[in-house]
């Protein structure tokens, strides 16, 4: 197995953020959970992220969970 670090899921948190003017701290603000969780999402550092925790995410940006994550080669 490989280690933990070592993941192929590309998180586009960046992306939705500019495509919808939107700021780490105002999402932070909308979805409930603190930037500096935010933030390790965002620069793919995240262990793990609750479904309840991806769907605030995808209500406020407005998107589906596939626009957020994806696998990369």
């Amino acid at each position: 197995m490989p280690p933990e670090d070592a993941h192929r899921i590309q998180v586009n948190l960046t992306r939705l953020l500019a495509e919808r003017g939107l700021t780490l701290t105002e999402l932070a603000d909308r979805v409930g959970i603190t930037i500096v969780n935010l933030s390790i999402l965002k620069n793919g550092r995240a262990r793990s992220i609750r479904f309840s925790t991806l769907t605030a995410l995808c209500d406020a940006l407005n998107c589906k969970p596939g626009d957020l994550l994806e696998l990369s080669d």
